[in-house]
């Protein structure tokens, strides 16, 4: 008798194709950047709480295993990011903060 002893891997695509681990919102991307940056599986439960440490092995091992077919995602993902960026930048700027901050502070 032979078991099976194989995993699904923990990862589900949203509406925008966007990777996520463990049924939550935590996406591929944010823990394989943590993985690259010399993170190890258990600091990074830490610093996602609501991932498992089990999902966050396998998805690390799914990564190493399939790099270069992930490439072409990852890449997409940092150019919508850039793109975000660009077009959030002047909204999400520091400069002027103080102001606006009072401004929307009632009058004494």
């Amino acid at each position: 008798m032979t078991a099976e002893l194989v995993d699904a891997i923990p990862l589900s695509r949203d509406a925008h194709g966007v990777y996520r681990i463990g049924g939550n919102r935590v996406t591929l991307d944010l823990v394989v950047r943590a993985f690259n940056r010399g993170a190890t599986p258990e600091e990074i439960a830490q610093d996602f709480p609501s991932l498992q440490l089990p999902d966050i092995y396998q998805v690390i091992g799914y990564y190493l295993k399939h790099g270069t077919e992930l490439a072409e995602y990852f890449d997409r993902r940092n150019r919508e990011e850039q793109q975000m960026l660009e077009a959030h930048r002047e909204e999400w700027s520091p400069r002027g903060l103080r102001e606006r901050l009072l401004a929307r502070r009632p009058n004494r």
